[in-house]
């Protein structure tokens, strides 16, 4: 794996005024996507799967998931369920993405730099766009970098940085990062996120184990010193490096 990642960065392109849209965009089935039960549902949904902290379930609330779900399965948006996006992958889980913000926050209400690795369709960037100073997604295949740049946009979130690159390597010119966000599973973690990660900082990533993907929190205590823990079974694609160009 070389040593010198190179990324391709997105253009400049923002919405004239430069901010979040206050108006939820409509996609094809109408208003009954953008409605407050809709909305209302997906969070009791959550509430009753566990998560518990009032601003994950206000941002899961606010964030357009119908804007990142293909058209196909518009009417499907605000279900608790994994769709496919293309290219043998998938949006998360409502479920996974909030308890992703839940473990990243842990107790505390907003983060500084945030580094994803897996941009996907931009939906967990998004949330994740929410709660902190500043986030990096990377997206190794570039007709989802391209998707995932084009939802960002459309569902009023400029800021997210989307880059086309191999997302093991990191971000060394962000770097360090309070949190990193993996969403791949591996059979292990990355020497460069390790090594990314701010000293107090938190990486979450799913690994393989016997069999099983289980979620797994880093935190970095010292220079040298990661403590881990495991919670949460999960289901990911894989977590592959180099990039693909189509």
């Amino acid at each position: 794996m070389s040593d010198k990642p190179v990324y391709r960065p997105a253009p400049v392109l923002m919405p004239q005024s430069g901010r979040r849209i206050d108006k939820i965009p409509e996609r094809m089935g109408g208003p009954s996507l953008t409605s407050e039960s809709a909305r209302a549902r997906l969070v009791e949904t959550l509430r009753g799967l566990g998560i518990s902290q009032p601003s994950v379930l206000a941002v899961m609330a606010r964030v357009p998931r119908h804007l990142f779900v293909d058209e196909a399965f518009a009417s499907r948006a605000y279900e608790e369920a994994a769709l496919p996006i293309g290219y043998k992958q998938t949006i998360s889980r409502p479920f996974t993405v909030a308890r992703y913000a839940e473990h990243a926050l842990q107790g505390r209400s907003r983060l500084g730099r945030v580094l994803e690795v897996g941009a996907g369709c931009g939906y967990q960037a998004a949330v994740f766009s929410e709660f902190c100073a500043g986030i990096v997604s990377i997206e190794r295949i570039e007709a989802l970098y391209a998707k995932a740049r084009a939802n960002l946009l459309h569902a009023g979130y400029p800021q997210v940085q989307v880059l086309h690159g191999d997302g093991l390597l990191g971000y060394p010119p962000q770097a360090p990062f309070d949190v990193i966000i993996v969403a791949a599973a591996g059979l292990d973690v990355p020497e460069a996120l390790l090594k990314q990660l701010k000293v107090g900082g938190r990486l979450i990533v799913p690994l393989e184990t016997q069999g099983q993907q289980v979620l797994t929190l880093i935190d970095r205590v010292s220079e040298n010193h990661w403590k881990r823990e495991t919670r949460d079974l999960v289901k990911f694609v894989p977590l592959l490096q180099g990039v693909r160009d189509f």
